[in-house]
């Protein structure tokens, strides 16, 4: 195998392999990249048994072939290479070597022979469509904080993308939450979605989908199994195997009667939650919202450190409450708003908020109240 690839394109290709390869591993083969060269372009495939990524670069092939090496030392060799350098990459079947070369710098790295190396099963899917990279962006980035990190409700591990009857019609919907609090966003139904089953698509795939959908003009394909789904460009390919638990009737938690409706400047919201959870030596860090007409108090009172209050000029015109959350909570929702105005209906002290941008219902988040 030999082929001359220009130094930001292998770049791009090995980054987006070494970041699926799992550091600590007891299966030596799964620390490497496959590397296939033919006709005018090189595969470069990494997996972790979950997720599989395949990337296709274009290159100047001169000899087909294909090896495997230690993925996390190539992106560092790439890395550190000089900008715009014409990279050669050889492998020798008899030394079992593969040669790195680019300007006066040279590396001969170990290989590992490439039918040891696993290639995960193709699936049946049950369905296929095809959504801007944009819409699918929105949906994941938007919901992702959701995500709960507890080992035990591992079905709380991902974002739960099915299809779902929403006022305006049937729309494709995630959905994440860790019982503290929950992110509902929708976008319009592509066409092709309508048989796909619903699935918990895992934390780490969300993260490595976000190099996926980058590009705002792309379109990208989706394949959804009950087992199995996969995002595809032409150049890139995320095979990933899905939670396999059911995610809760999250319906039920979503309020419906809340009827005290807050509007206020959401960027100036999550700055003052901010700078009164200063004083907050807890990791609960609760913050008191004390409301009054047009009027929010903020504030902290932590007995070990000191004690905060900021006022701010809300649309309030409803009866005058008390209630307290987690300032992390408050903040990372706030941070998902992306028009000025952040709607928050509340019903009493003891019962979740429901927050909004605007009148939007395609994106809505729950947060459980606390006690202060």
């Amino acid at each position: 195998m030999k082929f001359s690839i220009e130094r930001a394109v292998l770049l791009k290709a090995v980054s987006q392999a070494q970041s699926v390869v799992e550091r600590r591993n007891t299966i030596p083969i799964l620390a490497n990249v496959l590397i296939e060269a033919a006709d005018d372009f090189v595969q470069f495939r990494a997996t972790d048994l979950d997720i599989e990524v395949v990337d296709k670069a274009t290159a100047m092939v001169e000899r087909a072939g294909a090896t495997t090496v230690s993925a996390v030392l190539l992106h560092e060799i790439v890395r550190k290479l000089p900008d715009g350098a014409l990279v050669s990459i050889s492998a020798d079947a008899a030394t079992g070597r593969l040669t790195v070369s680019a300007g006066r710098s040279t590396f001969s790295l170990a290989t590992l022979p490439k039918d040891d190396f696993p290639v995960m099963a193709t699936a049946e899917y049950a369905a296929n469509f095809s959504a801007p990279a944009p819409v699918l962006r929105r949906l994941f980035e938007k919901s992702k904080f959701a995500i709960s990190t507890e080992e035990t409700r591992y079905y709380l591990n991902g974002v739960y993308m099915h299809t779902a009857k929403a006022e305006d019609g049937a729309v494709l919907r995630c959905v994440a939450t860790d019982g503290h609090r929950l992110a509902r966003i929708d976008a319009p139904m592509p066409d092709g979605a309508g048989d796909m089953p619903g699935v918990i698509v895992p934390r780490k795939t969300v993260a490595e989908l976000r190099k996926l959908l980058e590009d705002d003009d792309m379109i990208i394909a989706v394949s959804v199994s009950e087992t199995k789904l996969r995002f595809a460009t032409p150049q890139l390919t995320l095979t990933s195997k899905v939670i396999d638990g059911t995610f809760p009737d999250y319906t039920r938690v979503i309020p419906t009667g809340n009827a005290k409706r807050l509007e206020m400047d959401a960027a100036e919201f999550a700055r003052a939650v901010d700078r009164v959870a200063t004083v907050s030596s807890e990791r609960s860090r609760a913050v008191k919202l004390a409301l009054d007409e047009d009027r929010l108090i903020l504030s902290v009172n932590a007995p070990d450190s000191g004690a905060a209050e900021e006022e701010l000029a809300v649309a309030y015109g409803d009866e005058p409450m008390e209630i307290g959350f987690n300032a992390k909570y408050l903040q990372e929702i706030a941070a998902q708003v992306d028009r000025e105005n952040a709607v928050v209906m509340l019903n009493s002290s003891a019962d979740p908020a429901l927050v909004r941008e605007g009148d939007d219902l395609s994106a809505i988040y729950v947060v459980m109240p606390m006690r202060v």
